[in-house]
């Protein structure tokens, strides 16, 4: 922070002042930068003995590949005081060499750099007046003011600063927007991670930009969520790939991304399945059909009858009872047969020690016969009764001989067939294949479903669908696998990637609205503390769940447990595109408006009426004409599923994707084939309204006649 002497320095150009000034100071912030970074790296190269230099080294790591990040737009913004106080807001915190507690640059998640995202001339919140400041690499390329005592009233934060950026061509790959943030979607973004915030937003608010950049402000502000790494959840591997550049540039690295398809390791979807079997598969019944259904497999008890060196031992059915009991008390099937099988042990030794106090009893009594039987089992036992313990005078089992007995037992491989017999080790995809097979066992454990439901979802063949993981998923929970302690450290999101079982920090849920109830539960089984930032438009939902509103879509697992907040402005789509939408929405049955618009691109959607003979070749010539007038940027094709294979091999070099697959996505300009036919697709006049808003600048239609 430093004095400003003058709000306006009055000189003739006041732009280029402005611009030199920023000039200088962004030099001051880069050298400073790179001297931090010089003696991170420096520390770097030290060798780490012991575990507190190792954590110490991670946290330098982390700090340093911060700094080399921040290298592209490390100023983006400055705050002029009413007090005469200056601050300039940044990627990242830098503090001066000096002993002044103030810092130079004010990291963007930082409480003190708020103001920059949520001043208004109506509340000023303290300031003067607001800077943006746009840079290409170390240049200062231009400034925008904004005055924040009433003299320019605009709805836009930095709304120079965020039309340039919105005009700026499409790269495929989704860039940061922390210098053009408006204050909504600020507000999202450092909203309590306390419960899940379900975000309403029509295409074009920000919901993706906003929840990445709340994964980088909740990483900021709570330390040891990075412990526990944070999962971000997209609706297809082209969007995770679209958005992989985000978080990295803002200087995260412990995120894990992936699909609902893909949060299993080792299990791949290999096959698409019918909507109305999706749609099945997707209900929260299976949740409850599940947990009775390995209820149902745990062992019923009765007496265990068990061999031990030649005797048998019985283990009664009510003491069986309190075992199964204890070991079945909230834990998973797999780790209850463990705590079974330890007790069982316990329980053997016991019976052995028993049985042989009985044989010492009778003996006493002067019954010969059985302390021949006493004396041959003793000698049998080269285990026991050696001068050197105590069994050797009264026949007893000392404590260390009854510890060995035990460990003896639970090495034994004859007790452990008998365990894996009469409560066998279970296999999550086995069991699911025989379950989704066994109409009789759908019928007792999913009583709701239909005997036309039951049919089509025992019909279903291998390998597994995209609706089959959430099951799979829940029954690997209930069997235990998949669970590991969860190590901390650098690599923290390799670790939690690899493990089923991991508990994240923190869960970001994008494109929210196409989850089914039990595709929610898989969310929710990872973050148990219900810390979980969920964004979508459900008006743009197309899953095949019968879902209309978010009440609906997160009441079988949140109940009504759950914040709502809502993106209202469009930046993304012009204006002239989003005039297109409403009479789209009716059809779709939604009671939303459309987000309000804020920008026009000045070109007017246009349309070219085609017969399918002529698709190919009229498709083609629109799209290079399109690509010469975006030159630099990018231009994509949307089309019905079924028109998709016609269209690829004369469409070179561009994506050419269904409305469900562009979900997500942007472009300079659009190019959407056959409306009509996407509308007829199931769900689909919510598809045309993800296609009609893809395009940033331009959108031509292809229309076809019959």
């Amino acid at each position: 922070m430093r004095r400003n002497s003058a709000l306006d320095n009055g000189t003739a150009d006041p732009r280029r002042s402005a611009v030199a000034e920023e000039q200088e100071f962004l030099d001051v912030a880069t050298a400073r930068r790179d001297r931090l970074a010089d003696h991170l790296r420096a520390e770097l190269s030290a060798e780490a003995l012991d575990a507190v230099e190792q954590a110490r080294q991670r946290m330098i790591r982390q700090q340093y590949e911060e700094l080399r990040r921040a290298s592209e737009g490390l100023v983006f913004g400055r705050l002029d005081g009413l007090d005469g106080t200056v601050r300039h807001v940044g990627r990242v915190g830098l503090r001066d060499d000096g002993e002044d507690d103030e810092p130079l640059l004010v990291d963007w998640r930082a409480p003190a750099a708020r103001p920059f995202y949520t001043a208004t001339a109506v509340d000023p919140q303290g300031q003067a007046r607001r800077r943006h400041i746009r840079t290409t690499g170390s240049t200062v390329v231009g400034v925008d003011d904004e005055p924040l005592d009433g003299t320019m009233t605009t709805e836009l934060v930095g709304e120079g600063a965020l039309l340039a950026a919105l005009d700026q061509r499409r790269t495929g790959h989704m860039s940061t927007a922390i210098s053009t943030l408006q204050r909504e979607q600020d507000d999202i973004i450092r909203a309590e991670a306390t419960g899940p915030l379900i975000v309403q937003g029509g295409p074009g608010t920000g919901k993706t930009v906003v929840a990445l950049h709340r994964v980088a402000y909740l990483l900021f502000t709570h330390r040891t969520m990075a412990d526990q790494a944070v999962l971000v959840l997209g609706p297809s591997p082209r969007f995770l790939e679209y958005i992989a550049q985000v978080l990295p540039a803002l200087g995260e690295t412990a995120v894990v991304s992936a699909t609902c398809d893909t949060l299993l390791a080792n299990v791949r979807v290999g096959r698409d399945e019918s909507r109305f079997v999706a749609e099945i598969k997707g209900r929260a019944l299976w949740q409850p059909a599940l947990e009775n259904y390995v209820t149902s497999l745990l062992p019923r008890p009765r007496d265990l009858k068990l061999r031990w060196e030649g005797e048998f031992h019985v283990i009664p059915a009510a003491t069986v009872t309190q075992a199964l009991a204890s070991a079945v008390q909230a834990r998973p099937y797999q780790h209850a047969r463990t705590a079974f099988a330890e007790q069982l042990h316990h329980l053997l030794a016991e019976a052995v020690v028993e049985q042989r106090r009985a044989l010492m009893d009778e003996m006493e009594e002067g019954f010969e016969d059985i302390l021949a039987r006493v004396d041959k089992g003793m000698q049998n036992d080269h285990h026991f009764g050696s001068a050197s313990s105590g069994s050797d005078v009264d026949g007893l089992f000392s404590e260390d001989e009854i510890s060995d007995l035990r460990s003896r037992i639970a090495e034994n491989a004859t007790i452990a067939r008998f365990i894996e017999a009469w409560w066998p080790t279970l296999d999550a995809e086995t069991l699911l294949r025989e379950f989704l097979a066994d109409r009789t066992l759908l019928a007792r454990f999913a009583p709701r479903l239909s005997p036309e439901e039951i049919t089509a979802v025992s019909a279903e063949p291998a390998p597994w669908a995209s609706s089959d993981i959430p099951l799979l998923d829940a029954l690997a929970d209930l069997l235990g696998e998949g669970e590991a302690p969860q190590p901390q450290g650098e690599f923290v999101a390799d670790h939690a990637r690899r493990q089923r079982g991991w508990v994240y920090g923190h869960i970001v849920v994008d494109e929210a609205q196409e989850l089914s109830e039990m595709q929610w539960q898989m969310v929710l089984r990872r973050c148990p503390s219900r810390s979980i930032t969920a964004v979508g438009d459900i008006d743009q939902a197309e899953a095949a769940h019968r879902h209309t509103t978010w009440g609906q879509a997160v009441q079988a697992v949140f109940g009504d447990r759950w914040t709502a907040a809502e993106l209202t402005i469009c930046y993304r789509t012009p204006r002239e595109v989003m005039d297109l939408t409403e009479p789209v929405l009716r059809n779709a049955g939604s009671h939303n408006a459309p987000p309000r618009a804020v920008r026009s691109a000045g070109i007017a959607p246009w349309t070219l009426t085609v017969t399918p003979a002529e698709l190919a070749d009229t498709a083609a010539r629109a799209l290079r004409q399109l690509r010469q007038r975006w030159q630099g940027g990018m231009v994509g094709v949307i089309a019905p599923a079924d028109r998709i294979a016609e269209l690829l091999p004369v469409l070179d070099d561009v994506p050419v994707l269904t409305a469900t697959q562009s979900k997500g996505l942007e472009w300079d300009a659009t190019l959407l084939i056959d409306a009509q036919g996407i509308a007829a697709e199931p769900r689909g006049w919510n598809g045309l309204y993800v296609a009609l808003t893809r395009c940033t600048q331009e959108l031509g239609q292809l229309v076809l006649t019959h």
